[in-house]
């Protein structure tokens, strides 16, 4: 059920030293998770910019706030239900002495997204702490797949003039190497709006004409003064992670997944809209033993967000579902 893109066109985040993602896909309906470990542990961060997030432990991740590192990031399908796969990612981290010391044991501190994939399939099955349990399983420092997995498994986009006119989403990886530090990201791309080149503008993947079988261009639809579909708030969502090898505080961190956000609304239009829960996290492993200042970091997570997110969608394959729901992917309208 997924796509994969040569890792030597664009790098993955498991380039970057410290980092091992593993997916786990659902057989019985498109859906899954997606988990980024630092089992070492990882200085994290988070920034929200969608107006309909579903997320867990993000406000430990808040400068000001005591625990400095994390252990894993657990992105989801099933909108909320899939909160409950970050739960199987601590089960086992546990088991194997990772975590935060609390003198009686070690807790693993495990932040998490969801993204909405309910309308695609049977949405009675979503991802749950055995799902988590199973991407940890799967985990390693090989380029991660790329498409129709994981967390980007019943992942949609262009969907403001309904789900009829939509197309496949999925998962995207990309890193940037510069004078000895990585940053790489990975992407779920779940989003409302369309996906565009970060270096071209045009559009990728997202909403079609009525026949189907064209990109419509959502920015100049709307501003030609075409009516989206009413929308339910947060039945979309474009979620992801940022990792480098570089030195950095918690502060940083946070910096440098605000700036990453910058890579979303170069690859995504419209983007962190009210349907939206568009959340990106960062880790900071410090491997590298460098800091090339913030300005050159927060550049790298840009780009390394914008090229993640179109691979997601370039990676994607068509999918149809039981109930005849059909979302072509990117290479069909090419």
């Amino acid at each position: 059920m997924n796509a994969r893109l040569p890792a030597s066109d664009a790098g993955s985040i498991t380039r970057v030293a410290g980092i091992e993602v593993g997916h786990f896909t659902d057989t019985r309906r498109p859906t899954g998770c997606t988990v980024v470990m630092a089992r070492e542990g990882a200085v994290g961060g988070v920034d929200v910019r969608g107006a309909a997030p579903g997320t867990r432990e993000t406000d430990l991740l808040n400068p000001c706030n005591l625990v400095e590192k994390v252990h894993a990031i657990m992105l989801a399908g099933g909108s909320a239900w899939g909160l409950e796969a970050a739960t199987g990612a601590v089960r086992w981290l546990e088991e194997r002495g990772v975590g935060f010391d609390v003198a009686v044991g070690r807790l693993p501190i495990v932040p998490a997204a969801v993204l909405f994939d309910l309308l695609v399939g049977d949405m009675r099955i979503r991802p749950d702490a055995a799902a988590g349990y199973a991407a940890c399983a799967a985990a390693s420092t090989a380029d991660p797949a790329e498409g129709n997995i994981g967390a980007g498994t019943g992942a949609a986009v262009g969907k403001i003039f309904g789900m009829q006119r939509a197309m496949k989403g999925g998962v995207g990886t990309a890193s940037i190497t510069v004078g000895g530090v990585t940053v790489g990201a990975l992407i779920a791309c779940n989003a409302l709006g369309d996906v565009v080149d970060p270096d071209t503008a045009q559009v990728i993947a997202g909403a079609r004409t009525e026949d189907g079988l064209r990109l419509r261009d959502t920015r100049r639809a709307l501003l030609r003064g075409e009516l989206p579909q009413p929308l339910l708030a947060g039945t979309n969502t474009t979620i992801g992670v940022v990792a480098t090898d570089a030195v950095i505080t918690k502060v940083q961190a946070h910096r440098l997944a605000v700036a990453a956000h910058d890579g979303l609304a170069r690859s995504i239009n419209p983007v962190h809209t009210m349907s939206d829960g568009d959340t990106l996290f960062t880790l900071g492993t410090g491997l590298s033993g460098k800091h090339p200042g913030m300005l050159v970091l927060a550049t790298m997570a840009a780009e390394a967000t914008a090229i993640a997110t179109a691979r997601a969608v370039r990676a994607a394959q068509a999918l149809t579902t039981s109930d005849g729901l059909h979302l072509p992917c990117a290479a069909d309208l090419a």
